[in-house]
């Protein structure tokens, strides 16, 4: 997927997603390998209540994969 498309899908209904997402991308999309650019374009088709439980804790998702690139993109992003 394209950078400006990846961009576009960061942008979500809620503001706390957008605070997780809009830097990662700029700052850390490019250097994921292929199967991390996938992944963490699978976790933008999850729906903005679902993510938001899973990136403050309230749950845990149930998907290896999407469960390590959201502590990834909570890493990358914590002030």
């Amino acid at each position: 997927m394209k950078i400006s498309r990846v961009r576009w899908a960061c942008r979500r209904g809620m503001l706390e997603l957008d605070v997780l997402f809009q830097p990662f991308v700029e700052n850390h999309y490019e250097q994921l390998s292929a199967a991390d650019k996938h992944i963490f374009v699978k976790l933008l088709e999850g729906e903005d209540p679902v993510l938001f439980a899973w990136f403050m804790g309230h749950e845990t998702c149930s998907d290896p994969e999407l469960a390590a690139m959201v502590i990834r993109v909570r890493g990358r992003t914590a002030p």
